[in-house]
């Protein structure tokens, strides 16, 4: 089985037409792959959404958001696959909330100043980080990585 073509139209919009080139992107490299019947069905599903939309750009723009992050999630639940950089982009934020902010009340408390509160943010930041772009790191020897770099 074979992934549909995007049909090229006239995206108007800088957004939607990067948004569309970026899918675009991602159709190329997921052909390159060996996949699934039923991960394909599911592409070609969106991809003919996509095509037989006639409405305005904003909402066209939200239903190509929707389908890539839709099919990028099925491979991530599948087959344990993910984009370049994903993990990083995940550990950051987690690393924030989970080591930063308590990290950030204990120099608060301990300095009598809850200024001090948001040097931990950035130790965090850098923590979250350095764990992400080593599970990258792991996926991509794995061969788990897509070489596709989401904006």
């Amino acid at each position: 089985m074979v992934i549909d073509n995007l049909e090229r139209k006239n995206f108007g919009s800088g957004k939607l037409n990067k948004q569309c080139l970026q899918f675009e992107k991602l159709l190329e490299v997921l052909r390159k792959r060996e996949l699934s019947t039923e991960i394909i069905t599911s592409i070609n599903r969106d991809i003919r959404q996509i095509n037989s939309f006639a409405g305005n750009e904003q909402h066209l723009l939200r239903i190509v958001r929707s389908s890539q992050k839709r099919i990028l999630n099925h491979l991530e639940k599948e087959l344990k696959t993910v984009p370049k950089n994903h993990y990083r982009n995940l550990w950051m934020v987690l690393g924030m909330s989970a080591f930063g902010l308590p990290l950030g009340m204990v120099y608060g408390l301990m300095l009598d100043n809850i200024a001090f509160f948001s040097l931990g943010l950035p130790i965090g930041m850098g923590i979250g980080t350095l764990i992400g772009a080593v599970m990258d790191k792991k996926a991509g020897k794995e061969g788990r990585q897509l070489e596709l770099v989401l904006s």
